[in-house]
């Protein structure tokens, strides 16, 4: 799996995506990358397609760009629950898979006089990268989760999780289906310490506890949090009262900068916490009790 998460981080977050930044050819093109390993590995479409196209308006002084209104795209699919009452549930995993393209005055970078490629490998190429692993596996249980899962990885998250606002207000699915959402941005450098940060354990019932006891055997020291949603494509679950975790390995020096490549990903650390992601994906999709939202912090 380490191999298979590198290799998708390679892609995404080559020189040749300029940073995937929304309305351009780059973004559309990992976009079509996502999309024909959703495809490759069995996801159902809803209404037709693995696309749910939205505008983000970008002002001026971003990425080349003049200031204007661009479409870009959620790519999103589904696998039906095994469980034929419990399939009309639906748990959400997600990753967003733009980035700043070149940065510049207008942009989110930490080096905004540096008009450079901002590769984003692991913001959030690794993200994109666990949630294509976590799919592969899925796609191999001859017996899938009671509860339907939906894969979806966002654009115009830097804008101000564009994506998964458009996403919540426009869903495929009656919102009181959509049970939790996890969600995975920046994951690709594990510590050696090997903790995996998580905020938003407890918005569904014994979440924590659940968390914690995935740690057995994971090779991970998970850092819990029941509140401290954060802030990222989950939080717009969240404000929707749907229960959210957010997945991360931390912070560090090249984040926002044309310095975060793919030379500095911790892809073994990658396939760890991929593996203790889909375990929670799937512990979730097949829990006995009812998922329920709880408020947090």
């Amino acid at each position: 799996m380490a191999q298979t998460f590198y290799k998708h981080d390679k892609y995404l977050s080559s020189d040749k995506m300029e940073g995937r930044f929304p309305g351009t050819k780059q973004n559309n093109k990992a976009a079509t990358y996502i999309q024909k390993h959703f495809k490759k590995y069995g996801l159902k479409e809803f209404r037709n397609s693995y696309y749910q196209p939205f505008k983000v308006f970008v002002k001026e002084g971003i990425n080349k760009m003049k200031s204007d209104s661009v479409t870009t795209q959620n790519v999103v699919g589904y696998v039906e629950g095994s469980d034929p009452k419990l399939k009309n549930e639906y748990i959400v995993i997600g990753a967003h898979y733009d980035h700043w393209g070149w940065g510049g005055q207008g942009s989110g970078s930490k080096k905004k006089e540096a008009f450079a490629i901002h590769n984003g490998a692991d913001d959030n190429a690794s993200g994109v990268s666990a949630l294509l692993c976590i799919l592969e596996e899925v796609s191999k249980m001859e017996v899938k989760p009671k509860r339907s899962i939906i894969f979806i990885s966002f654009s115009g998250e830097e804008e101000g999780l564009i994506g998964s606002k458009y996403f919540v207000n426009h869903l495929p699915v009656a919102k009181e289906a959509v049970k939790v959402m996890l969600n995975m941005d920046m994951v690709g450098r594990l510590n050696d310490k090997k903790e995996l940060y998580m905020g938003g354990a407890g918005t569904f019932p014994n979440g924590v506890e659940l968390m914690k006891k995935l740690q057995i055997n994971s090779g991970l020291n998970p850092v819990i949090h029941a509140g401290d949603v954060g802030g990222s494509d989950h939080v717009s679950f969240y404000k929707e009262s749907i229960s959210a975790v957010g997945f991360h390995t931390g912070g560090h020096p090249q984040y926002h900068t044309p310095e975060d490549d793919i030379d500095l990903i911790n892809f073994e650390g990658g396939a760890l916490v991929s593996k203790y992601i889909f375990n929670a994906l799937t512990a979730i999709a097949n829990y006995d009790q009812d998922l329920v939202f709880i408020k947090q912090n």
